[in-house]
């Protein structure tokens, strides 16, 4: 490189990945020394299991970022400078600046909020790109007006950076913005933790960026709160979770749950689909008070006795007897598993009441002649009776949240019998929307633990008996050393053995297992888990019973919702942010809207406006940053298949992607006309050419887009595909069109 601006950064960037290399090989060593076996207490384990997870997550985080760590500089007036990357890295001497400033730190801040007008103490900010570990490019913005100095890499506009990230071809996967955060989009992601943000924005608002770094900021602002509680990021689709899944490893974070709806129960992975209808059904809020009464329904009633013969004789369980130990049962209040133990007891006390009268009352006056003993042994006796515990399997049965759905969907009870038609099933995979039903099932019925405990606690008392021998045999050891001895020497009797310093109960404490797993992978397991923070990609299209298993899952009410009512396309889904969020926060919550569209050309956001303006004149999309001179085109055609795969090798990049949306019925005869794409299952949306319905297409963006039948779609889900494309769009139809395309000028469309 010939320009000295050049070889300084170029020399500053071999001096960090030296730095880099260095600390690589260090976590490296120390980590393999640190999962060697160690014989130390339980204290020093956990110290070391801690240590263990940051050097694991440095090295993560530096395979992660590595070739693409530096990426900016910001030169300030009072004289100075740092250059801003995507984690920090430190000088060899910790007292001196860092050597690389995360983007997230304070002092980092000026770099995406400084202008001309407010340089917040700058006098320059520079834009660095890089391949690997070689500077490529400079992109500098003058932001003090009185410095005259000049590197010949100034950028009048101070825009290039970004309209090379907005124009450059796509990979399949999310890269991440931290180079060109926008100013609207810093402040959402460094927002206050607490409470509820809700960010809405339209179509290429960058909302799902802006959510994915903010909850890597949240990590660095609140380390030690979320690395021990988690962040869930909850998506609509698996696609999409496969589409971002980078991004955050990319930012040095690793520590995050992605899930869909689908995921959110541990041992069940939805696989199954719901016809609109029955998802709507699921969906509704009701459901919650349905189900309550399916779990009420399983604690029955004797119709009209249940006969339990004991000790040659037969006891007559009628529905009164019973009822009353269910009512006082159900009186406390408790999730239906935990309150058998009381029902038993209450059944066991009016059995024994029964027993004890006949064999134990005076023929001559009727008073009782058992003692408190024998009332004992006969409800010890009643409590082996195989007929009793049968009864009260009848009467109030275990249950678990799988067999308690199934059966309900197998016989919706408490429905109106068009909704239980739709939910109807006696078979096949559960389906997203049976998840909250699941979650809403276990807290109805809660967990009857004893048995688990009773093991947990034998296994206990197993290590303690076992410490115990060891401690003994220790004890007996050091007794022989010295019993030959008349009298112990002073050094002797200082010697501290095992037996001196602890029990058997603290030694068989230390003997038990520690859970290596990081907070997210715990938290997948366990379904009770509150996180610290959940962030919400597609919000508007949740149910209400989503929104139950969600509020559950993160009691503190910390979140940040993501989405766009204009593309709620889910029948029975809430859409409005106060609907969603009044029942759990009443307006306590913060809105704030992305404006800029970054993704989205302003050719084709002028023809997809048209669809919600059709049903709300009103109606305003997001403003496109940019316009690439390009306008969409639309064809018609009566063989489908054959047009849609000309248009694919016509309009198909050299770089990037492309994407057929069409209506699902038409997936199959599609498939078998374009080359590498075959039909059902989760797309591979780094494949060349991509198969999708609209739905499956949310939150994702393609180079060029090609909409197929828009008349079969709804207006949300043609609103959503009319809007992925960052370069071309293309309508194919034999249908005629829907009246919002209609409308749309002539003008506004390129020759087809």
């Amino acid at each position: 490189m010939s320009n000295q601006e050049l070889r300084n950064e170029q020399e500053f960037i071999d001096r960090l990945y030296a730095r880099v290399d260095v600390l690589r090989g260090r976590a490296a060593e120390s980590l393999a020394g640190a999962l060697a076996p160690v014989g130390r207490g339980r204290q020093a384990l956990l110290e070391r299991d801690v240590a263990v997870a940051e050097r694991s997550g440095l090295l993560a985080a530096l395979d992660a970022v590595d070739g693409s760590l530096c990426f900016g500089r910001i030169d300030l007036t009072a004289g100075g400078h740092h250059h801003i990357g995507r984690i920090g890295i430190r000088a060899d001497d910790p007292e001196l600046t860092p050597l690389l400033v995360d983007w997230r730190a304070p002092v980092a801040r000026p770099f995406y909020l400084a202008t001309g007008h407010t340089p917040m103490g700058l006098r320059r900010r520079r834009h660095l790109t890089t391949e690997g570990r070689e500077v490529t490019a400079l992109h500098d913005e003058i932001l003090d007006l009185d410095d005259t100095e000049r590197t010949g890499y100034e950028d009048p506009s101070g825009d290039a950076v970004l309209l090379a990230a907005l124009n450059s071809a796509r990979t399949g996967r999310m890269g991440d913005i931290v180079q060109t955060i926008q100013a609207e989009q810093d402040r959402i992601i460094r927002a206050p933790h607490r409470g509820v943000l809700v960010v809405e924005g339209g179509p290429g608002t960058g909302k799902t960026a802006v959510a994915l770094h903010r909850a890597a900021y949240l990590l660095y602002e609140h380390r030690e709160l979320l690395a021990k509680r988690a962040v869930l990021i909850v998506g609509p689709n698996p696609a999409f979770l496969g589409y971002i899944g980078e991004v955050l490893p990319a930012l040095g974070e690793t520590g995050v749950l992605l899930a869909t709806q689908g995921e959110l129960y541990p041992g069940i992975r939805a696989t199954g689909t719901d016809t609109p209808r029955a998802a709507a059904v699921k969906g509704r809020a009701d459901l919650a008070d349905v189900l309550a009464k399916a779990v009420a329904d399983r604690q029955s009633l004797p119709d009209p006795v249940i006969a339990i013969e004991h000790d040659r004789d037969l006891l007559l369980l009628d529905a009164g007897l019973a009822r009353v130990a269910r009512d006082r049962t159900r009186a406390l209040g408790l999730p239906h598993n935990v309150a058998r133990e009381h029902f038993e007891g209450h059944l066991l006390n009016t059995l024994t009441d029964m027993v004890a009268e006949r064999i134990g009352t005076d023929p001559y006056d009727g008073s009782n002649l058992l003692d408190p003993s024998d009332i004992t042994q006969i409800r010890d006796e009643l409590g082996e009776n195989p007929g009793v515990w049968a009864a009260i399997d009848q009467l109030w049965p275990v249950l678990t949240p799988q067999r308690l759905i199934t059966d309900f969907l197998a016989d919706p009870a408490h429905l109106p019998d068009g909704d239980a038609a739709a939910i109807r099933r006696t078979a096949g995979a559960w389906t997203p929307a049976d998840v909250p039903l699941l979650d809403e099932a276990a807290e109805l019925l809660g967990e009857d633990d004893r048995a688990e405990r009773a093991a947990a606690e034998a296994d206990r008392q197993q290590r303690i008996a076992f410490a115990q021998g060891v401690l003994d045999v220790s004890y007996a050891s050091r007794t022989y050393e010295f019993e030959d001895k008349e009298e112990l020497d002073d050094d002797a009797s200082e010697v501290l053995s095992a037996h001196d310093i602890m029990d058997a109960e603290r030694m068989a404490e230390r003997q038990e297992e520690d859970d290596h797993r990081s907070a997210a992978e715990r938290a997948a397991a366990d379904r009770t888990w509150a996180f610290g923070h959940i962030i919400v990609d597609e919000a508007q299209e949740l149910s209400p019973m989503a929104w139950r298993l969600l509020m559950r899952r993160c009691p503190t009410r910390s979140l940040t919702l993501v989405g766009d009512p204009a593309q709620t396309s889910q029948e029975g889904a809430v859409g409005s942010w106060a609907k969603i969020l009044e029942p759990y926060v009443q307006d306590r919550w913060e809105h704030t809207r992305l404006a800029v569209n970054y993704r989205t050309p302003a050719e084709i956001m002028d023809v997809a406006a048209a669809v919600p303006r059709a049903g709300d004149p009103g109606f305003e999309p997001p403003k496109s940053i940019r316009a690439t001179g390009v306008r969409p085109w639309l064809r018609a055609a009566d063989d489908l298949p054959a047009a849609v795969a000309r248009a694919v090798a016509e309009e198909r990049p050299a770089e990037g992607r492309v994407a057929v949306i069409a209506p699902r019925e038409l997936h199959a005869p599609l498939a078998r006309r374009l080359e590498g794409v075959r039909e059902g299952g989760e797309p591979d949306l780094t494949l060349p050419v991509v198969l999708l319905d609209p739905r499956q297409a949310k939150g994702l963006e393609f180079d060029v887009v090609l909409v197929v039948e828009p008349a079969r779609f709804g207006a949300s889900d043609l609103y959503v595909a009319l809007t992925r494309a960052t370069q071309r769009l293309g309508v194919l139809h034999r249908d005629p069109l829907p009246a919002a395309l209609r409308e749309v000028p002539a003008g506004e469309w390129a020759e087809g």
